[in-house]
């Protein structure tokens, strides 16, 4: 049994439960902070009867007591954090717009005072939303983005903005340890159907016999991680001495027509293709440049898209539950 713990805030989500599971491997205790606003115990529910793993029901946005804390390392050294805790799709960060930025600002500085108080080094989960609609394409970590702060999808561009500032006071006042991951879309086994991101959409919608809901004319493109792929460079980045943010993503650049295509020719189903208006502020296209990753990390993604769609729909095929 290894001394060391490592708590992952938001372990009940998507990425979250991953994550856990990819670290209960190693043999450490993992301990999981999530209030359970869009993460759910069904996905951790099998980790539970882990000796190694334990669940605290808690809002990051509240103080962390340090009871709490010390409760759930029993004697164990905290000396990795991650922070995942944040809703991630559109329909669901647009209605809880202000937990988004309050998660992002006053739970973001709560972790980091953790992370001061046992020495820890600490991961933040950003995201490619922080570069906007971007001007500059692939992009780099170095362009700054092109957020609209007023707009439908302010309220979770802003808050990871306003995360990686807090970060940098923090290593800069604190002399923090600090890795900071830039998240391009990412997908697999374990997403709720229902979450409105795009690749669950379409393979609920085909799964179902639905029409695939197309928004604008299709042109748009997005670059589609596998979960395993974000999993392994999130844990490299983590283990590694490359400070500033990192993107993890797949630079494979697809338009959401040929995903829609791919994923009926996967499901082997003939559902309709059904055109609605595109939504405002909606990013025309997305593609990381991961040159930072390949060449610091030694990392790079090794499952395409073809092989990843069907290795999720598969999976949803055996929960059917899940839709």
């Amino acid at each position: 049994m290894t001394s060391q713990a490592v708590l992952i805030a938001g372990g009940a989500g998507f990425l979250g439960n991953h994550l856990s599971r990819a670290l209960l491997a190693t043999g450490r205790r993992v301990v999981c902070i999530d209030n359970f606003a869009t993460g759910f115990r069904t996905n951790i529910a099998d980790l539970e009867t882990n000796e190694n793993f334990v669940v605290v029901d808690h809002d990051i946005v509240e103080p962390i007591p340090a009871g709490m804390v010390e409760s759930a390392l029993d004697g164990r050294s905290l000396y990795r954090i991650f922070n995942l805790a944040s809703p991630a799709s559109p329909p669901t960060y647009q209605q809880l717009s202000v937990e988004t930025l309050l998660v992002g600002s006053v739970g973001m500085k709560h972790l980091l005072d953790l992370a001061v108080t046992h020495n820890a080094r600490i991961l933040q989960a950003s995201t490619s939303e922080v570069y906007g609609d971007p001007d500059v394409h692939p992009q780099p970590e170095s362009y700054w983005g092109r957020v609209n702060p007023n707009g439908p999808r302010s309220m979770y561009d802003e808050s990871k903005r306003f995360a990686e500032a807090m970060c940098a006071a923090y290593v800069t006042r604190h002399n923090v340890d600090l890795r900071t991951v830039r998240i391009f879309n990412t997908y697999g086994p374990g997403m709720s159907p229902d979450d409105g991101r795009v690749v669950t959409n379409f393979i609920a919608q085909a799964l179902r016999g639905e029409p695939l809901t197309v928004y604008g004319d299709g042109s748009q493109t997005r670059s589609f991680c596998f979960v395993a792929d974000q999993i392994a460079g999130q844990l490299t980045l983590m283990e590694s001495n490359v400070l500033g943010p990192v993107n993890i993503g797949n630079p494979g650049e697809f338009t959401m027509l040929q995903l829609a295509e791919l994923v009926l020719e996967l499901s082997g189903v003939s559902s309709a293709i059904e055109y609605r208006p595109l939504p405002g502020d909606d990013p025309l296209q997305r593609r990381p440049d991961i040159t930072r990753a390949t060449t610091e990390l030694g990392w790079a993604p090794t499952v395409d898209l073809r092989e990843g769609l069907t290795r999720t729909i598969e999976w949803f095929r055996k929960h059917p539950s899940f839709l």
